[in-house]
């Protein structure tokens, strides 16, 4: 405790000093950082050269050096060329940038939810530059800013700079289901690299869920064995220790999720006993959609009834804590079906005797949150589990000090629900943050889209459409109309992209560059210094971080056409009076 105040009151102290000796100002000449920082500081727009032997002067420590090494490789060769040249000449009288010292107030702070991300940043007319941070995940986000300064052939960067930055929410991530389609390892770190680039992290990893089990497990071999969709497709322990690595190297947490007792129907393949409803036909002819035994193709949940289930559950829970240093452990507990239940006869006798399916859930998260917790994880569940109309669980059952709720229906409202009842909250709201929306559905037969009146069903078929475009994301606020205080209960949020219809070949446009729109938001805000919205100042920025996405590697869409970059102003709405 002791030691998180001293580092606290150190970045408090660099924040008064910045707002001290320089007023907030907006980037200026087209010098281009995203996310955008909190404070830049640049009075008289000038830049110098980068010396050919430039240097990166850094403390040792197991991941920062080797994201010193990377940046440096980085800064060195990817001479950026911008869409718009920056309108900024070089110094007559600033000496060639040699050096970058970076200073780390704490070494030893582990990457965790609320460790202190912030950083200083000044950059000198004398030919060295300082980088000063609380700890190296602050540092991180630090030489990245660094990196996107640099621009050009020769290499240039703007000099006189003074930056102050750090987050405005805690949580900022991205979900992956790797589950119903599935991803190799290659992909999913370069999505990981992506979200260092744009400051998330979090990489909140779907790993399981009805269609496949790709995760091989030590003490349950036979759920990956079984239930992957081929050998080459099941992530090993040493995929997930690579996994992780690479993540700590670039400040992203690996959170994973083993969703239960609802979508689980690939446990079957090896465990049939332990799994109600599996391989039914999730929608059968005659029955109402309340009587369904699944919200999409792919039935099964676990039985809480079944003492097998927990043995085989907390052997899976045991290994994934083991493989996975995350200090969050996501247990799903979402979409429980009434009618899958219904359907299993042991289920259906407890249900006769006076039972209801609200207790078989409770006996579920009674005997698998406290073994969850005693392995010194806090848990994460999707909102369903409180809110639920049918199936949910008492308040008393969910301790609000060990357990955080994820939300993703009903926009502000659900979370609003949540925080008001004393919970921390992730916001995921699919009318926002669902990245798959907007793509129809992935039924085979369905002739709702055959109509030649209209033209158009229901957004396409998409139960969350219409598609979430950058500027939906980029402006919605995750803690509208919230309290101070409750607003304090929302840790930050999380873009969805949920894999019926994504697999690697749309893996990067699917994500890219929406998400670096709430990555932005969730980092300096979506407001300006007056507190106005800034999407249309941020859409010829994103239009130049995406180039530069691009020309490291990552596939973003575009969203605009080059013509709109080399013509400022001429594709709004509005021009600027």
């Amino acid at each position: 405790m002791a030691l998180q105040w001293r580092t606290d009151i150190f970045s408090t102290f660099l924040l008064i000093v910045f707002f001290l000796i320089s007023p907030i100002s907006s980037l200026q000449s087209a010098i281009n950082v995203w996310p955008k920082p909190r404070v830049f500081n640049w009075p008289d727009p000038q830049a110098a050269l980068l010396s050919p032997n430039f240097i990166i002067i850094s403390p040792r420590h197991h991941y920062f050096s080797s994201a010193v090494d990377r940046h440096l490789r980085r800064i060195l060769t990817e001479k950026h060329r911008p869409l718009v040249d920056p309108s900024v000449n070089i110094s007559s009288s600033a000496s060639p940038l040699q050096k970058l010292t970076v200073s780390v107030a704490d070494l030893s702070a582990p990457l965790q939810n609320g460790v202190n991300e912030s950083y200083s940043l000044h950059i000198s007319l004398t030919g060295s530059a300082n980088l000063v941070s609380s700890t190296v995940w602050g540092a991180m986000r630090g030489l990245e800013t660094f990196s996107q300064l640099v621009w050009g052939d020769p290499l240039r960067v703007p000099v006189g700079v003074s930056i102050w930055d750090a987050p405005l929410f805690q949580h900022r991530g991205l979900i992956l289901d790797t589950s119903r389609n599935y991803y190799g390892v290659e992909h999913i770190l370069r999505t990981i690299e992506a979200m260092g680039m744009n400051k998330l992290n979090v990489f909140h990893w779907h790993i399981t869920d009805s269609h496949s089990f790709p995760l091989v497990l030590p003490l349950e071999p036979e759920l990956g064995a079984k239930g992957a969709y081929r050998d080459d497709m099941k992530y090993s322990p040493e995929d997930v220790r690579r996994i992780v690595k690479f993540g700590m190297e670039r400040g992203v947490r690996v959170m994973p999720e083993i969703d239960s007792p609802g979508h689980t129907g690939s446990w079957a393949l090896a465990y049939p006993e332990i799994v109600s409803c599996a391989n039914m036909f999730w929608l059968p002819a005659g029955y109402k959609w309340e009587d369904r035994l699944a919200s999409e193709p792919g039935t099964g949940h676990l039985n809480p009834l079944n003492p097998k289930t927990y043995e085989v559950l907390k052997n899976v829970v045991r290994d994934v804590v083991d493989l996975f240093p995350e200090s969050f452990y996501h247990s799903g507990v979402d979409e429980i079906v009434p009618g899958c239940w219904k359907a299993d006869p042991l289920i259906k006798s407890f249900l006769s005797n006076g039972g209801t399916l609200s207790q078989v859930l409770e006996i579920f998260v009674n005997t698998t949150f406290p073994f969850i917790h005693s392995l010194n994880r806090t848990v994460v569940y999707w909102e369903d589990v409180l809110l639920d109309d049918i199936v949910r669980v008492r308040p008393e059952f969910l301790p609000r000090e060990n357990i955080i709720l994820q939300t993703w229906n009903n926009g502000v409202n659900n979370t609003k629900r949540i925080v008001s009842s004393g919970y921390r909250a992730i916001v995921s709201s699919s009318e926002y943050y669902y990245l798959d929306c907007g793509h129809g559905d992935f039924l085979g037969n369905n002739s709702q889209y055959d109509e030649q009146e209209n033209g158009e069903y229901k957004n396409g078929g998409s139960w969350c459409g219409p598609f979430k475009t950058w500027q939906t994301i980029y402006n919605y606020d995750i803690t509208y109309k919230l309290s101070e205080e409750e607003a304090k209960l929302v840790l930050g949020g999380e873009v969805a992209l949920w894999s019926e219809q994504a697999d690697p070949t749309v893996l990067d446009a699917r994500l890219w560059p929406r998400t670096s729109a709430m990555a932005e938001s969730l980092w300096s805000g979506n407001r300006d210094e007056s507190g106005k919205k800034r999407y249309a100042e941020a859409t010829d920025r994103l239009n130049e971080w995406r180039n530069r996405m691009v020309k490291r590697g990552i596939g973003a869409e575009p969203i605009q056409p080059l013509w709109c970059a080399r013509n400022p102003g001429m594709c709004n709405t509005v021009q600027k009076i």
